[in-house]
């Protein structure tokens, strides 16, 4: 008796697990979710990084937006011009120009030229100090603040603090723009890789205010603008800008700046 109950028990379940399992296939068919095969191959063509540098929430949403037209097959700047070219490919258009970019941090403030206005001694973040007065610890409120919260949030380690100041290293960033967002100064930007001169100053203070809290920043001065043959850097609000689609990489502006902020990048020669 105890043995035919067993068979019958097994039976049971066997043909419920059977059933359930046709019912599910069935469900699977009804209410299945086309996938587009380009967007599936565009997929695995990014890199995977989810850091959402794109603008979108990551890599699928990515993938979704190029296959709907909503993005740019460059839009992704992780993967550069490689990925690009391989995503314009499966989308059947030309690849797109795409300038790689990097990081830069406009500030040239460090422990040797900027003068303190107090000691901070609070939470080492810069989030955290910006909402103190005075916006941390140095006396130009336009300069890095140096407690890191750029190199907390970078998913590829490409940007430290070095003698007060953030640096970013070239080769290692994406342009992914987390430390760009982060920033409570606003002053991290995107700026061509390939550029070899670059403004190491953020304040917008006129010349005589610079002076008194930092040895190195823009004085507004416009001797850059005047030397320059290209109309490629003015001075507005008292802070030299480069416009790089128009910089020739003269040097001119670099050697004439008295105050020595606008400079060749890392392991760059003027020429």
């Amino acid at each position: 008796m105890e043995m035919t109950q067993i068979i019958i028990a097994g039976a049971v379940i066997g043909v419920t697990g059977l059933l359930i399992g046709l019912l599910l296939g069935i469900a699977g068919k009804i209410f299945a979710v086309e996938v587009d095969e380009k967007e599936v191959k565009i997929r695995e063509a990014l890199p995977g990084n989810n850091c959402g540098g794109c603008g979108y929430a990551g890599c699928d949403a990515l993938a979704h937006a190029i296959v709907q037209g909503d993005a740019a097959s460059n839009a992704c700047p992780v993967g550069g011009e490689a990925v690009a070219k391989e995503i314009a490919g499966v989308m059947g258009i030309a690849a797109g120009d795409m300038v790689e970019e990097v990081a830069f941090v406009k500030c040239n403030g460090t422990c040797e030229h900027a003068s303190v206005k107090y000691e901070y001694y609070g939470i080492q973040d810069c989030q955290s100090a910006s909402m103190v007065p005075g916006k941390g610890d140095k006396s130009c409120n336009y300069g890095c603040m140096g407690l890191g919260s750029c190199v907390k949030v970078c998913p590829f380690d490409a940007i430290h603090i070095v003698n007060g100041v953030a640096k970013v290293d070239q080769e290692k960033c994406k342009a992914c723009k987390k430390c760009i967002a982060v920033c409570p100064k606003h002053i991290i930007e995107l700026v061509p890789k390939k550029s070899k001169v670059r403004v190491m100053c953020s304040s917008k203070d006129k010349g005589p205010e610079v002076r008194k809290v930092c040895d190195t920043g823009c004085i507004g001065c416009k001797i850059c603008e005047k030397q320059c043959n290209f109309d490629a850097i003015h001075v507005e609000n008292n802070i030299a800008s480069i416009d790089y689609s128009k910089c020739k990489v003269c040097g001119l502006c670099a050697m004439k700046c008295p105050s020595k902020i606008i400079t060749a990048r890392d392991g760059a020669v003027l020429k």
